[in-house]
């Protein structure tokens, strides 16, 4: 699956207000998911002394599929391209490597 096919077959359980003119919710949404990805791993080094086991793991990959489920409808909301989005991402981090910029800060460096 690439993320053109992903971002079409998500967008089909978009269910929440006003789904294609409501860039807010995806929004909200992605920032509550993203708080649980960093809540289990926040308690496997409370808890668990690092130990990512196999089961946490999944957790793990469940939270993350809601965090790219709610990326690929803010996408569809802002009439983004999840490949677009993607692409453009790594030649962003491409381009900072080769210009040896990659552990500064800053957007547009």
């Amino acid at each position: 699956m690439d993320f053109q096919e992903y971002q079409h077959r998500s967008r089909q359980t978009a269910r929440y207000p006003q789904a294609g003119a409501n860039p807010i919710y995806p929004t909200l949404g992605l920032c509550g998911e993203a708080g649980e990805v960093a809540d289990k791993v926040k308690k496997v080094i409370r808890d668990r002394e690092g130990h990512f086991d196999a089961a946490v793991r999944d957790d793990l990959r469940l939270e993350l599929g809601d965090v790219l489920w709610y990326v690929a409808q803010l996408c569809s909301e802002l009439g983004l391209d999840l490949d677009d989005v993607a692409a453009a991402n790594l030649d962003k981090l491409a381009s900072r490597m080769a210009r040896n910029v990659i552990a500064g800060s800053g957007d547009r460096r």
